[in-house]
Order: structure tokens, then sequence, then C-alpha cells
């Protein structure tokens, strides 16, 4: 029986695995109590993993829903592609045909390393189709992942969050038999209580139209990856039946910690832990002004730091900061919340940390005007990078582009390579130079920036790159390089945080 005749349909429950933690499907949501239960070994207060995936049989139930991914962005696409290639059957759902269109050819507005080839197997094997149809969509899943965008409003902290009110009144009015509808979406907290109160108002199946929120936690550059081998799942949830849904639909991934939670907390687990990286970003960054003025080397400090136990190495990388569509709109939104709720002054550390980084990029253009004799009037400047990190084509508040923007606003002639995020960087700022390869864009330049750390500029041969700029000025705006190979070479080396 396939998922396609309805929850209803599924049929007499069927053993999968055996023992104690045994995974029975077959009715709605269903399947009994031996559903990875709070039960199992190991469980602690909500806490709990999934069984190993060797345990996980495929057969005539073991995909029992069908799928539906509202939004095929950067979030949408990877969710979709990555459900298939799990064994679902998986419609994804746009408003834009041309998005729609170029999916269906196997063809990805982003660039994210692995995602094109999972799209394309799963569309030959007819796991995986796309729509612009609210009607079609609800028809046919069990399951409706909701992921769009929740940018910034504009001249506010605030995030705005219409396109997922959108979803929802999109969707709902075609929801007429049980299902789940799933949020992915980073949200202020409060937001998921609100849509399942419009849900269920707006269903012709009411209240067997739930609602649940699973944040995502996807690492652009690695996004197949994190979905496929993530390292928690977060469930909030407010009925068994929806915690039994999502334990089945993510039991192919294998053993991997699960945190069953309310609305509240789960929307909260997003953006606190986008907090906290925010946070210890910016804390090396300050660490990396006192180095400056006390004359100390911050990657030396930050290697010191990482053995320490409860500091750790990861995101205390000193540099030119962080970017993207994520951790910046992110935190300005929970302070923004915060403030709504009256505990504005539990994240006034977070205007800091904000602070912090943008004065990185400030920092990283007196530097460069430094090395040209104070200032870009008739200088020329070689940009390497665009990309707010490196593997992908990501420029949103993307650190590097800022910096090449106000050098050019004073004066600079600036010329940019970025592996893949040229055409994006082009469309956006037309008014700057664009090369085709890391010599182009050194070619008769007075000082060289390393602004995203990809690792083709990690790996520049100094001597070749010094043959082709007018003068060995470099500012390594990542701490990226080895400071003594270039300066060896030649080089006016001068890095954020480094004598």
């Amino acid at each position: 029986m396939h998922a396609a005749s309805s929850l209803r349909d599924i049929g007499t429950p069927t053993l999968l695995a055996g023992g104690d933690n045994a995974l029975i499907v077959g009715t709605p949501y269903g399947w009994g109590k031996k559903l990875f239960a709070h039960s199992m070994p190991g469980a602690v207060d909500g806490l709990s993993t999934m069984p190993d995936h060797k345990d996980w049989v495929r057969g005539e139930h073991a995909v029992p829903y069908r799928l539906t991914v509202l939004g095929t962005g950067y979030l949408g696409a990877t969710h979709a592609a990555c459900m298939a290639e799990l064994g679902f059957e998986v419609l994804g759902l746009d408003v834009d045909q041309s998005k729609i269109d170029m999916l269906e050819r196997g063809e990805l507005p982003i660039h994210e390393p692995g995602l094109e080839d999972l799209l394309r197997r799963n569309l030959e094997s007819g796991r995986l189709r796309f729509t612009t149809s609210y009607e079609e969509a609800a028809a046919f899943g069990d399951v409706h992942f909701i992921c769009v965008g929740t940018p910034q409003k504009k001249g506010e902290y605030a995030a705005d969050v219409s396109y997922l009110d959108a979803v929802v009144e999109s969707l709902a009015p075609y929801l007429d038999r049980e299902c789940l509808v799933v949020g992915k979406s980073t949200v202020p907290v409060g937001t998921a209580e609100r849509l399942a109160e419009k849900l269920v108002r707006l269903s012709p199946a009411g209240t067997q139209a739930e609602l649940a929120w699973n944040p995502e936690f996807l690492r652009e550059g690695f996004a197949v990856k994190d979905t496929l081998h993530p390292d928690r799942i977060v469930l909030g949830v407010t009925s068994e039946r929806a915690e039994k849904v999502l334990r089945d639909v993510y039991a192919p991934l294998g053993e991997v910690p699960v945190v069953v939670t309310d609305f509240p907390t789960a929307e909260l687990v997003k953006s606190a832990a986008n907090a906290f990286l925010a946070t210890k970003i910016s804390f090396i960054n300050a660490m990396a002004e006192v180095c400056e003025v006390a004359h100390a080397d911050v990657k030396q400090l930050s290697l010191a730091l990482s053995f320490d136990d409860r500091i750790g190495g990861r995101f205390l990388n000193p540099g030119l900061g962080f970017g993207g569509g994520c951790l910046p709109k992110d935190i300005r939104a929970f302070m923004a919340r915060a403030g709504e709720l009256g505990a504005d002054q539990a994240l006034t550390f977070l205007r800091e940390v904000d602070a912090i980084n943008m004065r990185r990029r400030a920092r990283m253009v007196d530097l460069a005007r430094g090395l040209v004799g104070g200032s870009f009037e008739n200088c020329t400047v070689g940009v390497l990078g665009a990309a707010f990190k490196p593997n992908s084509d990501d420029i949103r508040d993307s650190p590097a582009l800022d910096v090449a923007v106000t050098i050019g606003q004073e004066g600079g002639t600036v010329t940019i390579y970025d592996p893949v995020a040229l055409d994006n960087a082009r469309r956006a700022h037309p008014d700057l130079g664009y090369a085709d390869s890391a010599l182009d864009a050194a070619r008769g330049a007075d000082v060289m920036l390393l602004l995203t750390e990809w690792q083709e500029f990690v790996d520049l041969d100094p001597e070749k790159l010094g043959a082709v700029v007018a003068t060995r000025n470099i500012v390594d705006g990542r701490n990226a390089l080895d400071a003594e190979t270039w300066r060896s070479a030649g080089w006016h080396y001068r890095a954020l945080g480094r004598p």
C-alpha cells in the first residue's frame, strides 16, 4: 500500500525491526507504542537517538509518507533532494515558475557542493518532482515542510515572516485530510503557535491539520552533509502523533540525537545557536583588536585558547567576521523579538557582537589604505573573494563585497575574482571590476586583499602572484595565509590582529 492513498489507507501495521525499540508502521500516525519511544535505552528528559541505519528496512511500508517541500530556495532545494535521496516521494513547490523550470532541468539557482548530483539523480528516479500548485501539493503530501525565507525587514531589526503566512494561507484551504505541516524556517519565538492556530482555522481538515516545528541547522557549503548526517534533530510538537510522524520521517538517517520539546523552545534553539556562534566569532575578533594595539598575535592566542576543552577551536578563527543570509539578520531579529517580549536587556550584548563584526570590515579597509599611502585615489586593488564564505556563491551581507564596495567608493579601482560567486557579484555591483582568475585580478595591483578563504587562494604561489602585481602588498582578511612564506617572497604582509 502506498502513501498516495492517504494515511488512512496505509493498512495493517508491519514490524520492520525487532526488539523493544521496534519500528512499527501502518496506521495513521500510528504505529503503536514502539515507534522509537522515550523509553528506549539512553533516553533522558526528552533526549533520545534514532536507531542505527542498519535497522531501517526498506520495504512496502518503509517510507509510508509522501512529502512536500514548500519553498525551493537554499533550504528547500536541499531538503527536497535529500528527502528524495532517503527514498521518499517528494514534491517541491515554489511560486516562481522560472525557478521550478530550472529545477526540473536539474539545474540549481545556488552553488552547493553535491546538491546538483542529488537533484538530478532523484529527478531521474521519479522520486522528486516540482510544481507551482498548492492544490496539487495538498493532494499529494502527507507531511508538508515549510522552507521559505525570513529576511530582515527594511529599516528594522525584526524578521519578516510574511512568506510563512503566505504559505499557510495558500496551502491550508486545500488540506482536507489528516496531515502534518512542519516549519523549518528560522523564526521569532511565538511564530509557530500563531501559525498553528491559523492552520486549523483555515483548513477544512481542522485539527487534523497539525503543525510541528523542526528547525534546520545547515551550513552553506555543507548542506547535503548536514541534512543527511545531522548532529541533532529538534522536534517542536504538541502531540504524540506529530512526534511519531517526524521520527518515522527521519528514521533513515540512523543514530541521531533527538530533542523533543515545545514550540517556543524549538524556535529558540536556532536563534540561540546562531547567537552563540556569532558571539564566539566576535569574541576572537575583539581579541584581535586588543592584539593589534598590544603588538600580540591573535592567531597564536586563538590556538592557545583552542586547547581548552571548555572553549574549543571551532568558530574561533579571527578575521573579517561573519556575513551571509543567516547570522547577521538572525541575531538582529533575536534582539528585536526579545525587546517585544520585554526581555531586551538579556540580549543587549548582541549589539556589541554586531558592532565588533562590522568594525572588522572598516579595519580591513584601514589596513589596505595604509599600505597604499593613505588614499585609494589612482590605486588598483585586487580582491580575492566575493562570497561571504568559501564553497558558496552567496553574497548576502558579504564582508568581502562590503570591503570592495567601500574601497571603490573611496576612489580605488577594484578588480574581484571569486571561483563561483562572480555572476552574483556582477549583478549586485556592476560598477566594480571582475576577473576570471586570481592572476588576472592581481595584474597591476597596488595591494591585494584576501577576503574569502577559498582553498584556491590559500594555495596561491606568492612568487607567481608577485610577478603580475605592481607592488607586493597583501592584506590577509581571513588569517588564512602563511605570513612567513609571503614575507620571504618579498610581500608586505598585513593581517587583522597580527603584527
